[in-house]
Formats: C-alpha cells, structure tokens, sequence
C-alpha cells in the first residue's frame, strides 16, 4: 500500500474530532499539500500560555498585501489544538491569503463568554501584526468550523466582543462558516450546558439574536446530513439575516456530514465538498 492509501485509509473510518484523527489529516496534507509556508508559529496574543496562533502565508516571500483569513477550528469548546489545523492554513494561504489559526482557551478551565472574547483577541494581534507577513490589515476575513464557526459568527454579529478588544467592527470584511450551532438553546446536550449553561441571560449566546442589518456578508455551509449540529443552524440564522437585511448566503451541502465540510479543505479530501471553492469565491466577490 502506498503512503497516501495508507493515509486515506486510516483517516476514512476515523470520527474527525478525535485529537488523533485531525492529526492525520493535518499530517496527510502535508504528503499531498498546497503550496504555503508556515510563516509563524506559537507566537503569544494574550497572557495565558493557551493563547497562541500559527501563521501561514503564501510559499512566495514578498508578495502582497495578501487578504487575511482568521480561522478558528471546532471541537465543542472543549478540545481542539491549532497544531492539528495547518491543512487548514495551507488551503487559503495557498489561494492568497494570509492565514491566522488562533488557539483559545476551552472548558472546563473557562466557560462562555472568554473562548468568543479570546477569539476577538486574536483579531487584534491580526490587525496590529500581519502586515509583517505580507497581509493586508484592512481585508480581515472570518471563517471557522463547528463550535469555531459559533466563535467566528459571534465575532461578526455581536459588535462589542471585538469593540471590547480595541477593533472596530467594520474590520471585517466577510465570514464564511462551516457547520456551526448558531440556535441552539435550550442546551439539551453536555457541550453546550458546560459552555453556556451558567451563563444568566442565554439569549445572548445565540448568533441568530444578534443578526442585523449592519453585519459584514455571511456564507453559511452546512451538510444536510449533519447530526452532530443540524443544518437548521444555518438555515435560520440565513433567515434572520436576511430578515434584517444584511448580506448572507445558504450553502447545502446534499447529503453531507458535520466532517464532510472541514476535511474537505484538506487535498486529499477536496471533492466531498466544495467548501473551500465557495470560501475562496465568497471572499473575492467581497474583497473591495
């Protein structure tokens, strides 16, 4: 068997969320990868050791300015590492982008709202520093997956986390979300009561109670066959925007899992969906 079956292989019959199984699918990007560099790596945005981002550019030095994408991966705000997401980072660095992968700090060591305000932290750094790696400070771009694709849609809707943090809200250009819990509440499952269910007032938890007229352009991907969080996330949150009037698409995926949509930026994986396309595409139109 060769080293890419190998890999195929190993990661087919994998659950994603596992630290194991992202790691290979990280690991096999690097086999059959795009061409990007890691231009930083472990560099400090806060006090807390946890918070850390990597930083992946585009392989030729020099260039630019680039448009920057911040990515915050998933893992029920309870796990994940960024270390395990430079699939990611080469996939849009590889397309022009200047790419940030922020770690923040989990449950059970914080609950909502500081992963979100750890989240607005990591913006900060990015507006004050990518310009060193060749980004465009003024075209900052959203993007996550499952509970990052919350952290990220928390960002763009509910002005004061990135206000809290010395941004201007207006700094983002657009976001493109993969397969987030947007309406969720009540907290029927173990995740979301240990991340949100101390908090007071849980309507201010819910992206979808802060979509407004004003919001920067939204892309929402779900699959439809998304157990792990339903597509009606998607599909009322693209409701209520719309209801206010800001920009936003509804992409669905037929037949797709909750995993479908982020391995499907790695290379080996690139045809289960066409996520990264429709990423790619949505930042461009609004690149201006």
């Amino acid at each position: 068997m060769t080293r890419r079956a190998a890999l195929l292989s190993s990661l087919s019959g994998a659950a994603l969320f596992g630290c194991s199984p992202v790691g290979l699918l990280n690991g096999a990007s690097k086999l059959a990868g795009d061409p990007a560099r890691l231009a930083a790596a472990g560099v400090a945005f806060g006090e807390d050791p946890r918070l850390r981002l990597d930083v992946w550019a585009p392989r030729e030095r020099g260039g630019g300015p680039y448009p920057v994408v911040v990515f915050f991966y998933g893992g029920g705000w309870d796990s994940g590492s960024r270390t395990d997401y430079g699939f990611v980072g080469r996939a849009f660095a590889a397309r022009g982008f200047v790419t940030i992968v922020p770690d923040y700090r989990l449950v059970p060591n914080v609950r909502f709202p500081t992963f979100v305000e750890d989240a607005a932290k990591a913006v900060r750094w990015t507006r004050d520093h990518v310009a060193q790696f060749g980004g465009d400070a003024s075209r900052i771009n959203l993007s996550g997956h499952s509970a990052g694709a919350y952290i990220a849609a928390m960002l763009a809707l509910d002005p004061h986390y990135l206000r809290d943090a010395g941004v201007d809200p207006a700094a983002i250009r657009a976001a493109a979300l993969l397969s987030g819990p947007y309406d969720f509440y009540p907290f029927t499952e173990q995740r979301g009561r240990a991340a949100f269910g101390a908090w007071p007032r849980p309507g201010e938890t819910q992206p979808v109670n802060f979509a407004r007229a004003g919001a920067p352009p939204m892309l929402l991907m779900h699959g439809t066959a998304d157990t792990v969080v339903r597509p009606g996330n998607s599909r009322r949150l693209a409701a209520a925007l719309a209801k206010a009037g800001a920009p936003v698409e509804l992409k669905l995926y037929p037949g797709k899992s909750h995993i479908d949509t982020i391995k499907s930026l790695s290379p080996l994986f690139r045809g289960t969906t066409s996520a990264l396309t429709d990423s790619i595409a949505f930042f461009n139109a609004h690149d201006r």
